[in-house]
């Protein structure tokens, strides 16, 4: 089966822009938790092990397959199931945001933790709706890209917390600082109230059993168990190495000695366009590789690349070293995670699309959030370089799954689907 070319037209149209902005509003709220978040606590005299377990917050995202199947039975009357939920989370995330900067780090800790689990229960259900009416609105040939051009526009709303925010709180009020911040979940806001209701693919769950039952029917009896397990373990594994490493990643560059406008200016503006770069390049460059070739090329740049944070970690406080290892990395990330969604969306049956998207992408946020927990007494135990390398390993294990995964010379039905629409 030959794949058709697709034209740079596929980027311009009406729904590349609604991934731009949904993606975007996706993103925020997750970077704020690992970028402002961690920022603002680091700032207040939190130590690094207290730091990493904040992580634990994040547990909705590994958690949401099991709400998911509620987003997909109901909905809230005239805007239908996607753009009802989607407002629904929005809104409150903007107030949950907000509302979060106004506590008190020296005295409310526990508070903030637990506002931060709210933000992240709110952002996982965002991304449940979000993730299914982009796969609901996208012709089949336009799956690829639209999945590299959302991975970009959710890439690049790290930029506000990691790199606006950070450089606003050298002049103002934290508290400022987050209602500003969360403001910037308004344009996704204004994007979900003026587009369409998708058209609903087959007839929606009739029940609540059916809506959670069938999806997982489906995937474990698509070929067999051992199948499904083998998926399951390489949605863990493939991004693990590169979830850890950049797990404290501000906290590493103020031990280095960094200033906070540095981390802005230098090392996320640095990442942002890195990562929009790689993310490009993986979208068009998977259209000629194919999926399974997409991962094993992409996935040996991402491992590499964390060897450059072992460099950094020796050179010290260099701004130039900073700039290369941060964007080389950035550009790996881009490349990989371009690779690992397209894959995800092959393994998604249109007919579940919520549940089993939230299935997937729940895995995969397990390292974020359970492993990375741990990420502050491994630093504390090991050093920064060691613990680097550390990560470089951990890299391998979902790499060598690949042969069983997607093997190089093969290309599956699924593959065919999403690359070339057939």
């Amino acid at each position: 089966m030959t794949s058709s070319p697709i034209s740079w037209h596929s980027y311009l149209n009406r729904r590349m822009l609604i991934c731009v902005f949904l993606g975007f509003s996706s993103g925020l709220p997750l970077f704020i938790l690992l970028s402002l978040l961690q920022a603002w606590l680091a700032k207040s005299g939190l130590n690094v092990k207290a730091l990493g377990l904040f992580a634990l917050v994040m547990f909705p995202y590994t958690w949401k397959f099991l709400w998911s199947p509620l987003m997909d039975r109901f909905h809230f009357g005239k805007m239908g199931r996607r753009r009802g939920w989607m407002f629904f989370t929005q809104i409150a995330l903007f107030f949950g945001i907000g509302g979060m900067g106004m506590l008190n780090p020296h005295t409310q800790v526990g508070t903030i933790a637990f506002m931060a689990s709210v933000v992240a229960f709110l952002s996982a259900s965002q991304d449940i709706v979000i993730d299914a009416f982009r796969r609901e609105i996208l012709p089949e040939e336009e799956l690829g890209l639209g999945s590299a051009i959302h991975v970009n526009a959710y890439k690049l709303s790290g930029m506000v917390p990691g790199a606006l925010s950070l450089v606003l709180a050298d002049l103002m009020a934290w508290q400022s600082v987050f209602w500003i911040t969360a403001a910037f979940m308004l344009p996704g806001l204004i994007c979900t109230l003026l587009v369409k209701e998708p058209k609903v693919y087959g007839s929606p769950p009739k029940s609540l059993r059916e809506a959670v039952v069938m999806p997982f029917q489906e995937f474990v009896t698509r070929d067999g168990w051992s199948s499904a397990l083998w998926v399951l373990g390489f949605i863990f594994l493939y991004k693990l190495g590169d979830s850890m490493a950049t797990a404290l990643a501000t906290k590493f560059y103020i031990d280095l000695g960094f200033s906070m406008t540095q981390i802005g200016v230098v090392s996320k503006t640095t990442s942002l366009w890195a990562s929009v770069v790689g993310g490009i390049v993986g979208g068009v460059w998977m259209i000629r590789l194919g999926i399974n070739k997409a991962l094993w090329v992409f996935g040996v740049i991402q491992a590499v690349a964390i060897l450059g944070f072992a460099w950094l970690a020796q050179a010290g406080a260099d701004t130039l070293v900073l700039a290369l290892v941060i964007g080389f990395e950035a550009f790996g990330v881009g490349l990989g995670t371009a690779a690992f969604v397209a894959y995800i969306m092959r393994e998604t049956d249109p007919r579940y699309t919520a549940t089993q998207f939230a299935l997937f992408t729940s895995l995969a946020a397990v390292p974020r959030t359970f492993v990375n927990s741990s990420v502050g007494y491994i630093v504390a135990d090991m050093g920064w370089f060691n613990f680097f390398i550390l990560c470089f390993i951990l890299a391998l294990p979902g790499m060598a799954m690949l042969v069983r995964i997607a093997p190089w010379n093969q290309v599956g039905r699924r593959a065919n689907d999403v690359i070339s629409g057939n």
